[in-house]
C-alpha cells in the first residue's frame, strides 16, 4: 500500500470535518486566524488544532503511521500481521484497533419480519464470561444482539432481548433450547421451532452460519476475545456484516466516523 503524505492526509481530514472553509468547533464562527499549526476563534477565543475537538485528539503517532494502522483495521488484518506492517508493538495495535472500535456509530436495530427472524446464542469467555443473543431478520443483514454478563440465560433474557429487539407480530425462528419455549406468550410473536437433534435447520440456518462467521472473524484477527471486550468485538462484526461501506477503505471509515466531539 502506499502511503499519502503527511499533507495530503491532514488535507482530507480537514476537508472531512470543515469543508471547504476553517472554522470554530465550539461556537461555529470562521472568524478564525491561524497561527502555526493551531488556529484561535475570534469570537469566543477557543484555541483549536486540526484533531483537538476529534476522537483524535490525542494522536500520539505520525498521520502517515495512523493512515497505514487504520487501512490494516479497515482490511482485517490480523493482529500479528497487523505488527509486521506498522512496526507498532502488540499493544500499540489493540489500543489503535480498539480506538477504532468504540468510535463505530451507535445504533440501535428493531428487527421486524412477517417472513422469519432467527434467534440463537452462544458462549465466549468460559464458566465466568459472556452469553450471546443474537437475532437475524431472514434474507437481509440486519442483526440485533444483546449480552449476558453470565453464561446461565434464562427465559426471561431472551423475553428482554426480544423486547428491546423485535416487533410484535414477526415470526419468530429458534432452536429447541428451553430458554425459548412458550416465548410467544411472552412477546406477540409467531414461534417456529427447529429441533436440531431431529436434523431440523432450515428455520434457523442463517443465524448458525452468522455465529460460525463470527468465531472465524474472532480467531483470525484477534485470535480471541476477553470478556470485557466482547461487547465491542461483536459491534464491529456486526458493522462489517451490515455494513459493509464503513469499511470499503480508510477514507469511507473516517468519512463515516471522524466528527467533533462535545465539549464538557
Amino acid at each position: 500500500m502506499q502511503v499519502p503524505s503527511e499533507a495530503k492526509i491532514g488535507g482530507f481530514i480537514r476537508h472531512i470535518l470543515f469543508g471547504k472553509n476553517i472554522f470554530c468547533p465550539e461556537c461555529k464562527s470562521r472568524l478564525v486566524v491561524c497561527y502555526e499549526s493551531r488556529f484561535r476563534c475570534k469570537s469566543c477565543r477557543c484555541k483549536f488544532s486540526l484533531l483537538s475537538h476529534t476522537w483524535l485528539s490525542n494522536l500520539k503517532i505520525s498521520l502517515k503511521d495512523f493512515w497505514l494502522i487504520l487501512w490494516c483495521f479497515t482490511s482485517q488484518m490480523p493482529i500479528k500481521q497487523a505488527m509486521i506492517v506498522t512496526g507498532l508493538s502488540k499493544k500499540g495495535v489493540r489500543y489503535w484497533y480498539d480506538t477504532f472500535r468504540e468510535n463505530l456509530p451507535k445504533e440501535r436495530v428493531i428487527l421486524e419480519a412477517i417472513i422469519q427472524l432467527q434467534l440463537d446464542e452462544a458462549y465466549f469467555g468460559g464458566y465466568k464470561g459472556r452469553t450471546l443473543l443474537m437475532a437475524k431478520q431472514k434474507g437481509t443483514k440486519k442483526l440485533a444482539y444483546k449480552i449476558l454478563n453470565h453464561t446461565q440465560p434464562s427465559r426471561l433474557d431472551a423475553w428482554d432481548s426480544l423486547k428491546e429487539n423485535v416487533k410484535p407480530g414477526s415470526t419468530l425462528c429458534t432452536d429447541g433450547f428451553s430458554i425459548y419455549q412458550g416465548i410467544e406468550t411472552l412477546h406477540p410473536v409467531t414461534h417456529l421451532v427447529d429441533i436440531h437433534k431431529a436434523w431440523e435447520f432450515s428455520n434457523t440456518s442463517e443465524i448458525e452460519g452468522i455465529f460460525g462467521n463470527l468465531r472465524t472473524f474472532i480467531r483470525r484477527m484477534y485470535h480471541h476475545v476477553t470478556p470485557n471486550k466482547l461487547e465491542s468485538v461483536v459491534s464491529e462484526f456486526s458493522f462489517r456484516f451490515s455494513h459493509p461501506e464503513i469499511f470499503e477503505s480508510h477514507r469511507s471509515f473516517l468519512q463515516i466516523t471522524l466528527q467533533f466531539v462535545p465539549s464538557g
